[in-house]
């Protein structure tokens, strides 16, 4: 299987990550127009499993390092997956929040929101789990990332104010939030059941990435069943919606739904391949400056802060700049 070598190339990957799950929600805003986010997200979590096995039959089927695919799958012991599979399940939970509060209020408050608490707590639980990097520069670069975070709430509190959908907003900040605090946890329970210490000669019983992402996406779809159809029955907004509603659904408003969950797949694989090298608490702050993408989609493509006075530009500029920066610091905590 792939695996990686050094710690500049583990930031490339995370920066790939980066972009990733920062921009599939856009996905969801092409979809959205004529299709509800519950519809929405069953094809994203279809194209989260077929592309994972496409990952695994190519990046972690070649070279002579490590277990082939299949081989790591077959020698999974039962703790192993049930920790991963728990982790997909914990993720969906919060996925499927973070989609509805972006349906509510826009991805550059739902992903900023979300996202950024996510990066704060996760980071904490992962340092916890493997003590990986500068704990100092970690901890700064993401105080720096938490002011960002406060400059966003504080934007899109004003937008709340000035516009007509300030209870939308609202209901979607809320939901943002509680997505943040499940999201938080879910990294900590995958890297349990994987050997971040020794991809080239895992231990026995233990998962590498790409078996990994695989049972994980198993989870997220049996999980989906339950959490999906129970918010198609009660929306946070709108009427019910059936299965009956989905299968009426156009090829390419499905293909849509599909491309989103494969390149929230191919980020998430690629956070677990470069933990091994950079470390689980660095992988996943890295690749949870998605909020900063998200905002960029948000505020540059889709127009959400469109007609905001000088004070919200200001406080967008201000979260920019501290996102970058905080990013900053923390690629240099690997690196010590």
């Amino acid at each position: 299987m792939f695996i990686i070598q050094s710690y500049l190339l583990a930031v490339v990957f995370c920066f790939i990550t980066m972009l990733c799950w920062g921009s599939w929600g856009n996905t969801q805003k092409l979809a959205g127009k004529t299709w509800r986010y519950e519809l929405f997200y069953w094809d994203y979590v279809i194209g989260m499993v077929l592309f994972t096995l496409l990952l695994g039959f190519t990046m972690g089927s070649i070279g002579d390092q490590g277990r082939p695919f299949v081989q790591d799958l077959m020698q999974a012991s039962g703790a192993s997956v049930g920790w991963v599979i728990l982790g997909g399940v914990i993720f969906n939970a919060s996925n499927i929040l973070l989609s509805a509060s972006t349906s509510l209020a826009g991805m550059a408050v739902a992903f900023p929101l979300g996202c950024g608490l996510a990066l704060v707590l996760g980071v904490i639980n992962n340092y916890l789990e493997q003590s990986k990097g500068n704990p100092v520069l970690l901890a700064l670069g993401v105080a720096l990332i938490v002011v960002a975070i406060i400059c966003n709430g504080m934007a899109a509190g004003r937008v709340s104010k000035q516009g007509n959908s300030g209870s939308n907003n609202k209901k979607g900040a809320i939901l943002a939030i509680i997505a943040g605090l499940l999201m938080s946890t879910f990294y900590r329970f995958v890297i349990k059941g994987m050997d971040l210490d020794n991809f080239e000669q895992p231990t026995a019983g233990m998962l590498t990435p790409y078996s990994a992402i695989f049972i994980f996406s198993i989870g997220v779809l049996l999980s989906n069943f339950i959490f999906n159809t129970f918010v198609m029955r009660r929306p946070f907004v709108g009427e019910p919606v059936s299965y009956k509603e989905y299968f009426k659904g156009s090829l390419s408003t499905h293909l849509v739904g599909v491309l989103g969950g494969c390149i929230w797949c191919l980020g998430t694989a690629f956070s677990y391949i470069a933990a091994g090298k950079a470390g689980a608490a660095i992988s996943y702050a890295l690749g949870q400056g998605a909020p900063m993408i998200a905002a960029i989609w948000g505020v540059f493509i889709w127009k959400e802060f469109k007609g905001s006075d000088k004070k919200t530009n200001l406080l967008l500029g201000v979260m920019f700049l501290f996102f970058i920066v905080g990013l900053g610091v923390i690629v240099v905590s690997g690196g010590n």
